[in-house]
């Protein structure tokens, strides 16, 4: 018997490279794996310098209007961590912004969407963007600010002027090369110059190449993450992103990699889709030298969207890319970071559960935690957990 292999002619002898998939993964499918040496809890320092401060949480609270308010700013710095106003936002927009949140969320999930599409459409005052800053800075409080790449330049040099500690750029994707028909875009090595003395957090990207370019802008900080978020739909409606564990390890290799080249050494946060203190270790293990979270803060006593919060794409008019989040107002900002807690999610006592993660790995810091070992165990939330399945998931959910 004679056999042939067929060949497709209108491919034989072409130089065309058909696409390929990579693997990426997200915190379901990997495990940190304990280490040949542990290290006793009390020993290990969660730290994160950024600029002039050092944080004992390395936590970071999203520029989300739900999230974070002057008032809930100073709160979060007071216990060691630090929260990014929006000045995109409610609070430059309104002299009350509490009475528009309010608004939001008593209305239902349908007409919420235009009431936030509505309300900010009321123009930012330059007035109140100097003033958010300044009534954080008297109550004690370490004033970090976002904007859009679009309005950085006009309200950067306001919030300098106020005594800004912080200012980020934020975006659903940020590049140091971007294409435009305008003669000019902003221009992150010019803003790092203009804003000497206030570092400048960017992003967001997942990408090696891009971090690195941003890195040699003279930026200080890169978020990561594309559209993990609870309150972000870029991945539903837009289609992109990449899960948050390849991510950071893709990017903390660009940033050993610059700091390999320069000397300088710029952290990156991992931002979106954090939940649990699970979550935040297996971000720290990556690679990231913090986190940023929203849910987490949004379900918090006390913060401003009253359980609610919503992404910075929602009240985009032509194409919104979020929906307000219910998330209920679970526990104070203390038992969120440090407990006490009777909860077996992991959803509370975040800086407790990273420091014990690091302590089964031999770990004092968090640059030490980036050491340890991580794998790719997609079974690792489900195996041997019948029991607890049967009665936390009964529908089997």
């Amino acid at each position: 018997m004679v056999t042939t292999q067929r060949t497709d002619s209108s491919t034989a002898a072409s130089n065309v490279q058909r696409k390929t998939l990579e693997s990426a993964y997200g915190f379901d499918d990997v495990a940190i794996v304990p280490g040949a040496v542990t290290t006793n809890p009390e020993l290990v320092t969660t730290e994160f310098t950024l600029g002039e401060h050092t944080f004992p949480v390395p936590i970071i609270a999203s520029s989300m209007d739900g999230v974070t308010s002057p008032e809930f700013a100073v709160r979060l710095s007071k216990l060691g961590g630090l929260a990014v106003l929006n000045l995109d936002g409610l609070w430059t927009r309104y002299d009350d912004a509490d009475a528009i949140l309010q608004e939001i969320a008593e209305a239902d999930l349908p007409t919420s969407t235009k009431i936030i599409q509505r309300v900010y459409q009321e123009p930012v005052k330059e007035r109140l963007v100097g003033q958010r800053v300044e009534e954080i800075k008297a109550a004690g409080g370490i004033a970090a600010v976002g904007a859009t790449p679009q309005n950085t330049k006009h309200l950067a040099p306001i919030v300098k002027d106020a005594g800004v500690d912080y200012f980020v750029v934020a975006s659903t994707v940020t590049t140091a090369r971007h294409m435009s028909r305008s003669l000019k875009g902003l221009q992150l090595d010019e803003l790092v110059a203009n804003m000497k003395g206030v570092p400048i957090l960017v992003g967001n990207t997942v990408d090696f190449t891009a971090t690195l370019e941003l890195m040699e802008t003279g930026i200080h900080a890169v978020l990561i993450g594309v559209g993990p978020g609870a309150a972000c739909t870029s991945r539903e409606v837009l289609g992109i992103g990449m899960p948050q564990v390849t991510a950071t390890i893709e990017t903390a290799h660009a940033r050993d990699v610059y700091f390999e080249r320069t000397g300088r050494y710029v952290p990156i946060i991992t931002d979106g889709g954090i939940r649990t203190g699970g979550d935040v270790s297996k971000s720290m293990c990556a690679g990231a030298d913090a986190i940023m979270i929203g849910s987490p803060f949004a379900g918090t006593v006390g913060a401003p969207g009253r359980g609610y919060h919503w992404g910075m794409a929602t009240p985009n008019e032509e194409l919104p890319r979020g929906v307000r989040v219910h998330v209920g107002m679970n526990h104070t900002i203390e038992q969120l970071l440090f407990g006490p807690t009777s909860k077996t999610d992991g959803t509370e006592n975040l800086v407790g559960a990273l420091r014990t993660s690091m302590a089964t790995c031999g770990a004092i810091t968090i640059q030490d935690f980036h050491d340890a070992r991580m794998i790719i165990a997609p079974s690792i939330k489900t195996e041997g957990k019948i029991y607890q399945m049967a009665q936390t998931r009964p529908a089997g959910i």
